[in-house]
Order: structure tokens, then C-alpha cells, then sequence
């Protein structure tokens, strides 16, 4: 299989998931300020030119709902998801992984990124702000379900652990206060101390190192250090 991705994005997700399963894989990094991800080479494997995409033996996959759970009912035995219980529960993972990437995920882009949807900074100040409104609730909810279980889906890791840990990863730089949620700060601590994402984590810093040292690092900002 082949992974394509860039360091911080949400590629981390089945990239870890992909070290969980033990199997060869090979990554390819996707140079955002080279305009890779809009390269006719690129769209012609993702023509929605973001990342991840996973080249598998049956096609390429995109959007991490799908891609996880390909993942997981390819490979069973590296336990990613508890699907096969009942279609009920297997609709719940879905809900969840779905929740991540289309509820979660476009409110981390307006607090990390919210000159992306206003071009003046008093409205980019709004973006952020309406942005922290929103997403307070979703780690109030969060932080509940860590409350109660060490982990998202109860007392047994998963991949979806992965996605929220990327959520809080990428929210913890925004300037978004983090503070009063205790559990989901523990539950990110013991997370990254997890083989599988120090081996992942490694593979990004790397990439990072690499882009850096040609000029093309791209900035997932600062926006709101600089508040």
C-alpha cells in the first residue's frame, strides 16, 4: 500500500493506523507549496487534490471514514475498529469516524486557518472566535466520553482514538483554551505515547526536516499564538 500525505494533516490517521497493522507500506509526501496536490499526476489518483489518499491493491481511497474502515475489515487482526458486533454498532463507528472528519475536522481548519475564509483580519478574528464557540461543545462532549472510559469507544483503543488525538493536536496550537478539559489532555498524553504514533510522528518529522531544508514548509498557523 501507499500513503500519500503531508506532516500535521489528518494523513497521520491511517498512517498510523497503517503502522498498527504491521505490513510494508510506502508513503509519499505531498509538496503543498509545489503544487503537487493540483498536479494532473496527483488528481489523477485524488482528483479532490487533498490528502490522504491510500493506494491499495483494490484502488485508491480517499477520505479517512473511508479509508479506516477499509483498513479495518482488510485487516482485522490489528483490532482498529470493534466492527462485526451488529450493524447498529458498526452504524455508531461510522457516526463517529463521520463526526471527526465532516463535524470536527472544518472547525480546526477555521481556528488554525481562518484567513482561508475571510481575506480582512477583523473577519478572520471572527472566524477564529465563532470557530472556538463552536468547537467548545464538541470537547465538552469529548471530554464526557473520556470521563467515563479511558478511551472514545470505552475501555479498548481504537483508530478513532487517532482522529481525536489529531483534533486536539492540531486545536492545542490555535490558541484555543485547552484547560478545562483534563481527560482529553491525559487521554492525548497517553496516546503519543503509543508505539505505532512515535513511529508515525517520526516518519512526519522526517518529511518535515526534508521540506525545510528545500524552502517548502508550509505554515498551519499561528493564527492564534498571535492573539
Amino acid at each position: 500500500m501507499k500513503l500519500y500525505f503531508a506532516p500535521g494533516t489528518c494523513a497521520r490517521v491511517p498512517m498510523v493506523a497503517l503502522e498498527e497493522i504491521g505490513q510494508p507500506f510506502e508513503t509519499a509526501l505531498i509538496k503543498f507549496l509545489k503544487g503537487e496536490h493540483k498536479s494532473p499526476e496527483y488528481l489523477a489518483i485524488n482528483p479532490k487534490g487533498k490528502v490522504p489518499t491510500l493506494v491499495t491493491d483494490d484502488g485508491p481511497l480517499t477520505e479517512n471514514p473511508a479509508i479506516l474502515t477499509y483498513l479495518a475489515r482488510t485487516y482485522p487482526e490489528a483490532e482498529l475498529l470493534p466492527l462485526g458486533e451488529s450493524a447498529l454498532e458498526d452504524a455508531k463507528i461510522i457516526s463517529d469516524l463521520s463526526w471527526c472528519a465532516s463535524g470536527l475536522h472544518p472547525i480546526v481548519t477555521r481556528l488554525r486557518l481562518p484567513q482561508l475564509f475571510c481575506d480582512t483580519e477583523d473577519g478572520q478574528t471572527r472566524v477564529w472566535e465563532l470557530a472556538s464557540d463552536a468547537m467548545k461543545p464538541n470537547f465538552a462532549l469529548l471530554e464526557k466520553r473520556l470521563s467515563d472510559a479511558p478511551w472514545v469507544l470505552g475501555e479498548k483503543w481504537s483508530i478513532l482514538d487517532v482522529y481525536v488525538f489529531w483534533v486536539w493536536f492540531r486545536v492545542e496550537g490555535s490558541g484555543f483554551d485547552t484547560a478545562p478539559y483534563p481527560n482529553f489532555a491525559d487521554h492525548a498524553r497517553r496516546i503519543v505515547q503509543r508505539p505505532s504514533v512515535q513511529r508515525a510522528l517520526a516518519r512526519e518529522e522526517e518529511a518535515e526536516a526534508w521540506l525545510a531544508e528545500h524552502g517548502l514548509t508550509l505554515d498551519f498557523s499561528t493564527f492564534g499564538q498571535k492573539r
